[in-house]
């Protein structure tokens, strides 16, 4: 199996459909699809001290029948299973993913994470990880009733390279229009009403804000010259502007940067997305 899509499972509904998506995610791009389990303490509470080998068959049962329903729906494509026993799920997770395309996991979005995501889990990992992280939720997660649309969140200050050139590809393998969305903040000046921004003004930032965006799509749009590309610049912050655009989302793509010497973790805008995106979130690192 030299390239697969990883899928976490606990068994909930939220990583149930996490694996469908994977699965999607893998006929697309003619890949095997992995699914695994990583073992936390949550496993350890349950397993009865003279019996462990129990609970390790009843998860691995989860496995099997998380595997069968894919099968099920995605006849002929190669399923694979795994039981992660590191004590660490968020090291063994991001471990896991680094021989694969992508890892996606369940997500609950508005509120937290529950399951394999328990606590900071879900976080740490599209936090830490270096493959692209795909955090599913189970309703409408099948993206039933939703245009074909893939939103990318855009800085056209620093556009970041591998999130834009991920999003473009994800809209190609979907024939799907790509809705590139930048959120702005017009500076206020002083005036007698306060600190306002004059409407003149505004329309003139409306204007520079509209073509950095067009510039800095510029290389995609030639590189994919198939994919519909709709420029959504809008006053507004970046993540409630990718936010309301989320609704009728397919898939919503936003980056993370690598800082190495200050340690992983997520931007604002990605943070602030995965908890309020309506739609499955793709976290992609970049430099």
């Amino acid at each position: 199996m030299s390239r697969y899509i990883l899928a976490g499972t606990d068994g909930s509904a939220e990583s149930i459909a996490a694996a469908r998506w994977a699965a999607d995610e893998a006929v697309r791009q003619g890949h095997a699809l992995r699914i695994v389990h990583a073992w936390t303490f949550e496993d350890d509470i349950h397993a009865a001290p003279d019996q462990p080998a129990e609970v390790r068959a009843l998860t691995e049962r989860m496995l099997a029948d998380a595997a069968e329903q894919v099968r099920a729906t995605h006849p002929g494509l190669e399923v694979h299973t795994g039981l992660l026993t590191d004590d660490a799920p968020v090291a063994s997770l991001v471990a896991a993913a680094a021989e694969s395309e992508l890892l996606v996991l369940g997500s609950l979005g508005l509120g937290g994470f529950e399951g394999l995501l328990v606590g900071s889990i879900g976080l740490g990992v599209a936090a830490r990880c270096e493959v692209p992280v795909v955090l599913v939720r189970a309703e409408r997660a099948d993206g039933a009733g939703r245009r074909a649309e893939v939103v990318l969140a855009v800085d056209t200050r620093e556009p970041a390279a591998e999130v834009v050139d991920f999003a473009f590809q994800q809209a190609a393998a979907r024939g799907a229009v790509l809705r590139a969305v930048h959120g702005w903040t017009p500076p206020p000046v002083w005036g007698y009403a306060g600190w306002v921004t004059p409407q003149f003004e505004t329309e003139q930032f409306r204007a520079l804000e509209a073509g950095l965006l067009r510039e800095a799509l510029g290389a995609w749009r030639a590189k994919y010259p198939d994919v519909e590309v709709v420029e959504d610049s809008r006053i507004g912050s970046g993540a409630g502007a990718v936010v309301d655009a989320s609704g009728d989302a397919a898939l919503v793509v936003v980056g993370r940067r690598r800082r190495h010497r200050l340690g992983a973790h997520l931007g604002p805008v990605a943070h602030a997305v995965i908890h309020h995106a309506q739609a499955p979130v793709a976290v992609v690192p970049h430099n």
